[in-house]
C-alpha cells in the first residue's frame, strides 16, 4: 500500500497544508466558493478560509467578485510543474506513439493517486478521441485496464483493504459493481500479469494494461491502450496489444 515518510513536527507547515486543501475544495460540484464554504469543505474557520482565499487571489490563483472565489487558469502551473520536470511521463512517450500508431487506439500511462488514477502521457495520436483521456484526467482505479493492472501488483491482503467497505458507481451496463467482482478483475490481472476490462466506463470500447516497474520492481505506473470492440473478438484485441504492451514494460524495466 503506499506509504508517507514520517515527519516531525517541526518541519510539518500547517499552512501549507491549508492553503492547498482550500484550492482542492473546488471541483465540479463546487465551482465557486464563498468564504464559508471553503471553511465547511476544508474543516477550518470562516476567518482562517477567507485569509486562505484572499492570499490566494493575492497570487492570482483565485479570483473573486467579493463574495464569491473561483479559481485561474494559474492553478494550472502546479500541475503541469509535474508533467515538466517528472522523468517516467516522458519516458514512456515514445512507446505510447508506437504502440497507438499500431494498434489505431489511445495510449496512456496513468499513476494511481489514492483511489483513482490520474492519466500524466498520452499518445500524439488523432484516432479514437471520443475514448482518449486528457492529460490530469482522473478515474476510479476500478474502471479502468491501468488501474486494475496497478491494484493488482499489490498482495490479495492490501486488495482487501482497498476493497474494504468501497461502493461502486455503475457508468454503463456492463460496470462491475460488487466487491467480489472487482477482486476477480484484480485476481486475474495478477494472475495473466496484464489488466483486461470491457465497457466499464464506456460502451463498446475495452482497455488491456500491463503495469510499468522499475529495476527494483517498484510499481510506477501503468500503461494502457483503449480499443474499439467493434467485431474484433477478445482473444484477436489481446493477440495484438498485449507483444507491444509487453515491449514497453520490459524496454522501461531497464531503462528506468
Amino acid at each position: 500500500m503506499d506509504t508517507k515518510p514520517e515527519l516531525s513536527k517541526r518541519d510539518w507547515i500547517a499552512g501549507l497544508e491549508k492553503g492547498i486543501s482550500i484550492i482542492e475544495a473546488f471541483n465540479d460540484a463546487h465551482p465557486r466558493l464563498t468564504a464559508s464554504t471553503a471553511a465547511r469543505r476544508t474543516g477550518t474557520t470562516r476567518t482562517a478560509a477567507r485569509r486562505y482565499l484572499l492570499t490566494l487571489q493575492h497570487l492570482g490563483y483565485v479570483e473573486s467578485d467579493g463574495h464569491l472565489f473561483w479559481l485561474t487558469p494559474r492553478v494550472l502551473r502546479l500541475g503541469w510543474s509535474y508533467f515538466d520536470s517528472a522523468k517516467v511521463p516522458r519516458a514512456v512517450q515514445p512507446f505510447l506513439q508506437r504502440i497507438s500508431a499500431v494498434l489505431g487506439g489511445p495510449t496512456h500511462f496513468a499513476v494511481l493517486d489514492g483511489d483513482e488514477i490520474v492519466f500524466v502521457a498520452r499518445d500524439g495520436s488523432s484516432l479514437v478521441q471520443n475514448v482518449g483521456y486528457v492529460l490530469g484526467a482522473r478515474i476510479s482505479a476500478n474502471l479502468s485496464s491501468a488501474g486494475i493492472a496497478m491494484l493488482a501488483c499489490r498482495s490479495p491482503e492490501e486488495v482487501d483493504r482497498w476493497l474494504a467497505g468501497r461502493k461502486f458507481i455503475p457508468y454503463t451496463s456492463f460496470t462491475v459493481t460488487t466487491t467480489d467482482g472487482v477482486r476477480g478483475l484484480i485476481d486475474a490481472a495478477r494472475s495473466q500479469g496484464y489488466a483486461f476490462v470491457e465497457q466499464q466506463l464506456i460502451q463498446r470500447v475495452r482497455g488491456i494494461a500491463v503495469p510499468i516497474r522499475r529495476s527494483n520492481a517498484e510499481v510506477v505506473g501503468a500503461i494502457s491502450v483503449s480499443l474499439p470492440m467493434d467485431n474484433e473478438t477478445a482473444e484477436r484485441a489481446v493477440s495484438r496489444a498485449l507483444p507491444l504492451l509487453r515491449e514497453a514494460e520490459y524496454a522501461l524495466r531497464a531503462a528506468l
